[in-house]
């Protein structure tokens, strides 16, 4: 098995010119959370007497989360409430050729930002992926 360590992991997003912008030095984590709902297909009578399902739909999510700095500001904020979708790379163990790479369209549904008085600025920001996420490498 060839593990990696989070301290490499790479995350590109749209920035205002629609073009891809590496923020990874500004991350200190990032999460891609998917799901595949069901529906239920149970009728009386079933054999053993449990539920039965057919997959139904994929979604996903994405997070992040950092140290905050204005220019990482000024490339959120340009795409905050944009119409269109924004694309995104994530490559979990880094971007060396080889590497796994996640791609896809998403809408950023959240920014924040954070100022505790004993601590750095923070930031986080949420996306909704919007369509499939496509697993390549680089």
């Amino acid at each position: 098995m060839a593990f990696r360590h989070g301290k490499n992991a790479v995350f590109k997003v749209d920035n205002s010119s629609a073009s891809l912008t590496d923020i990874s030095s500004y991350c200190d984590s990032v999460q891609l959370p998917r799901s595949i709902a069901t529906a239920e297909t149970t009728t009386f009578g079933v054999s053993g007497g449990a539920k039965t399902y057919v997959t139904g739909l994929s979604d996903s999510t994405l997070s992040i989360s950092g140290k905050w700095d204005s220019a990482l500001d000024a490339i959120l904020a340009a795409v905050a409430g944009q119409d269109a979708l924004l694309n995104w790379n994530y490559g979990p163990g880094g971007s060396t050729a080889g590497y796994v790479k996640f791609t896809g369209t998403a809408i950023l549904t959240k920014f924040s930002v954070d100022s505790p008085v004993g601590d750095i600025v923070k930031f986080s920001a949420d996306f909704q992926v919007s369509g499939p996420i496509t697993r390549t490498t680089w």
